[in-house]
């Protein structure tokens, strides 16, 4: 397991981290998704053998928002 923590800077209410926290159930190898939208992060916790983090940032972009390295 890998955990990594990404910049979102286009979140902005508790909306966006309902949206953001729902990738846990969507893409499967992500153990875990905590974001804060009052920090402008987010943290994965997911399995780098069944994801990598261009389909993180792809599934985050399907939603509307930018990842970046944080």
């Amino acid at each position: 397991m890998l955990k990594k923590t990404f910049r979102v800077p286009d979140m902005h209410c508790t909306a966006c981290v309902m949206r953001l926290e729902g990738l846990e159930d969507d893409l499967p190898g992500v153990k875990r998704v905590k974001a804060s939208y009052q920090k402008g992060q987010m943290e994965v916790e997911y399995d780098e053998k069944l994801l990598s983090e261009a389909q993180i940032a792809a599934a985050v972009k399907r939603l509307g928002y930018t990842l970046q390295s944080a």
